[in-house]
């Protein structure tokens, strides 16, 4: 290795690695994509079927639980949308927890072009559908178009194989967990009706007894499902939509390695089981182990696979199914509420994130992670449009009018199809450009491209 006295100039990339609870999460919510998309179009196929009258009739089925003279009614598809999806934004609240404390949301510079690129995601989609709904009776649907699905981005994503960059992945991981953060705290304070004191009262003490338990250094998953469970009955008690009590729970479970028990100490126990073999023996070495792991990652580890194949693809089944009638389609086609939407998830998301992105990284106060150019950032820009799972779950907190839900729906589908396809030409263009992001199968070389400045490569002491 030469060493060279010469400084060399700034660099204005970082290259962030993914650690195994990323890859993981990354992996699944691509697969998830993938039975999201079988359960979207089965719902389609269903409602459009001579059975069509039938898919309404089994989601609205009720279903009643009592206990004692305490009882609580929820129609099949209130039970997937209110209770199920509380484990995605549980899962979801975890992630961002982790991604804040251990993970690449801590280094400011890095998630500044990622978090300006949201903001501007954000805002550009809603100034766009307010300037079409403006004064009309869809004006309250604007939180439909201001979030991506995670799943379908990645989903795309991994169509390409390795040749896409891993960083181009977390800059949009990054972006959409910056991303939730709006539309939830949009959810919180602008689609919740009625708030009742008493249960939210309540759910202030269960949110105290999380930071006790975490002042206490309680590494056990127990007493947390615990207060996850009695905090969403407090939330869905008092009115605020009880999936948010999954995302604050998910925010508060401990994300830092617990100190309780050290690497050496389970050593000890390991060799204590080995040397007596013993059923006490053998639970003490397994709690030993679980103790130097997070609290977080333990539970987001057994919870994001039921959240990826199972609850999502549910409330893609319980949700996507809309009558694509031609009387339907031609109402929807002069809407100005599907019209906003399509524009303001295509156009919107693709020209606010590049925008966003880009005064970041023109004012010096963020940097791209290495091998991710303005064309790779481009193309992520176009696929963020894909506005599925958040934006269906904002449509139904919107509207309570079937026809303005419906019309929602259309131009939600529409919208994110187009935005796949168009990502995934720019994507496929710039990778025959670059040798970047062109799909696995095909011949183009991996080596690495030139960087897109001309500067050589030093690092910051002038070390080559």
């Amino acid at each position: 290795m030469a060493l060279s006295l010469r400084p060399g100039p700034p660099l204005r990339f970082v290259t962030p690695q993914m650690t195994p609870g990323v890859r993981r999460f990354i992996a699944n919510e691509a697969g998830s994509a993938a039975v999201l998309l079988l359960a979207t179009v089965a719902a389609l196929v269903w409602a459009n079927s001579p059975w069509g009258s039938g898919y309404v009739a089994f989601w609205d089925t009720p279903i009643r639980v009592d206990v004692g003279s305490h009882g609580m009614s929820l129609d099949l598809r209130h039970i997937v949308n209110d209770a199920a999806m509380a484990v995605f934004f549980l899962v979801l609240g975890l992630e961002i927890g982790r991604e804040t404390k251990a993970g690449d949301l801590r280094d400011s510079r890095s998630v500044t072009v990622p978090a300006f690129g949201a903001i501007g995601g954000m805002l550009l989609p809603i100034a766009i559908f307010v300037a079409i709904n403006h004064g009309g009776p869809a004006e309250h649907g604007w939180g439909i178009v201001m979030s991506s699905d995670t799943a379908f981005v990645l989903g795309v994503l991994a169509l390409f194989g390795p040749r896409c960059p891993d960083q181009l992945r977390l800059f949009l991981l990054a972006l959409a967990v910056v991303d939730d953060i709006g539309a939830i705290t949009v959810m919180a304070v602008f689609y919740t009706d009625h708030v009742r004191r008493v249960p939210v009262v309540i759910a202030l003490v269960l949110v105290a007894g999380f930071f006790v338990l975490r002042w206490l250094g309680v590494w056990r998953l127990t007493p947390y499902v615990i207060l996850t469970l009695a905090l969403w009955c407090a939330t869905y008690a008092s009115g605020v939509h009880p999936t948010l009590a999954g995302v604050l729970a998910g925010l508060l479970i401990p994300a830092s390695d617990p100190t309780t028990i050290r690497a050496r100490d389970l050593a000890v126990f390991g060799r204590a089981l080995i040397e007596n073999p013993s059923a006490a023996g053998a639970r003490l070495t397994s709690l030993a182990a679980s103790a130097t792991v997070s609290a977080n990652e333990r539970l987001q580890t057994w919870l994001h696979p039921w959240s990826a194949y199972f609850v999502i693809p549910a409330f893609g089944l319980a949700n996507a199914g809309v009558s694509l009638s031609m009387e339907n389609l031609r109402i929807a086609a002069h809407s100005p509420l599907t019209i906003g939407i399509v524009v303001a998830l295509v156009v919107g998301n693709a020209v606010g994130i590049t925008v966003g992105s880009t005064i970041a990284l023109r004012t010096g106060i963020g940097v791209l992670p290495g091998r991710v150019r303005y064309s790779h950032l481009f193309g992520g820009a176009v696929l963020a449009g894909i506005g599925f799972t958040i934006s269906l779950f904002i449509t139904d907190l919107a509207f309570d009018d079937e026809a303005l839900r419906d019309q929602a729906k259309i131009g939600i589908l529409t919208g994110s199809l187009i935005a796949a396809l168009i990502g995934a030409w720019v994507l496929r263009v710039m990778g025959e450009r670059t040798s970047l992001c062109s799909p696995a199968g095909d011949s183009a070389p991996p080596s690495l491209p030139p960087l897109p400045w001309s500067a050589p490569a030093y690092g910051p002491t002038g070390v080559r």
